[in-house]
């Protein structure tokens, strides 16, 4: 319990930090193409299988319940949806939210934070919100990447493996998908950003013990991001489905 006020104590902080002046440009630059450039490869390398392990799981059973016509607008929502915003979060926390806790707790056995603290600067507003800010923009970004290799991959194995009709595919996706499925993919990525650059600063900035309590803490941070991370989904999958009605009701 204690931690977990901690850990919502500094979130709040955070907050209260992101209007404040000076804002770090140079650094929140860096720090976005620092956490683009681990994580956007594996990215789209993880999204093509996973892409194609719906499309290929949904293919099978829509042909055994005779509605292969459906192929498509199922596979494209659940990657919309579901798929593509987890396979972000989840390369945001284990690439970028790794790298991001090890940085800074490399500056806190190095006693960096100390002294910045002891020269009257706030590490949270100079190191935190620039990581932050660059994790929930990234996060976003590469939601859009993934939504687009995911639903490439899907139509290329329905269509090539399974033998499914491209115009159906393509007909059932747009007579049941809304704007609003890509924009709950969006909404989501962002929240899984905030999440995954919050939990790893905050495991960053307390960790002790030397490299050793820096791995400790890099790996705690990730299994407390991916912990949240399916919590939070859970709850914002059950929010949209009571605001937003399925197309055509």
């Amino acid at each position: 319990m204690r931690a977990s006020g901690t850990l919502f104590a500094f979130a709040l902080d955070t907050f209260r930090a992101l209007p404040r002046r000076p804002f770090q440009l140079r650094e929140f630059v860096q720090q976005t193409w620092f956490v683009a450039s681990v994580t956007i490869l594996p990215t789209a390398l993880v999204a093509i299988p996973f892409g194609a392990v719906i499309a290929l799981q949904l293919g099978s059973l829509t042909r055994q319940l005779g509605a292969q016509s459906f192929t498509g607008s199922a596979s494209v929502l659940a990657v919309l949806r579901e798929a593509s915003p987890i396979v972000t979060a989840l390369l945001i926390a284990g690439a970028g939210g790794s790298a991001i806790c090890a940085d800074l707790g490399a500056r806190k056995i190095r006693d960096e934070i100390d002294a910045m603290e002891v020269l009257g600067i706030n590490p949270i507003q100079r190191l935190v919100v620039p990581r932050v800010l660059a994790a929930m923009l990234v996060a976003t970004l590469l939601n859009g990447l993934v939504s687009v290799v995911g639903v490439a991959g899907g139509y290329f194995f329905n269509v090539v493996l399974q033998g499914g009709t491209p115009g159906a595919y393509l007909a059932s996706f747009g007579a049941l998908a809304q704007v609003e499925d890509f924009w709950s993919g969006e909404i989501k990525a962002l929240v899984f950003g905030l999440i995954a650059g919050i939990v790893a600063s905050y495991k960053g900035l307390r960790a002790g013990g030397g490299p050793k309590g820096v791995g400790d803490a890099v790996n705690q941070s990730v299994v407390i991001t991916f912990l949240l991370l399916f919590a939070v989904n859970f709850v914002m999958t059950a929010i949209y489905f009571q605001l937003v009605p399925p197309k055509g009701q």
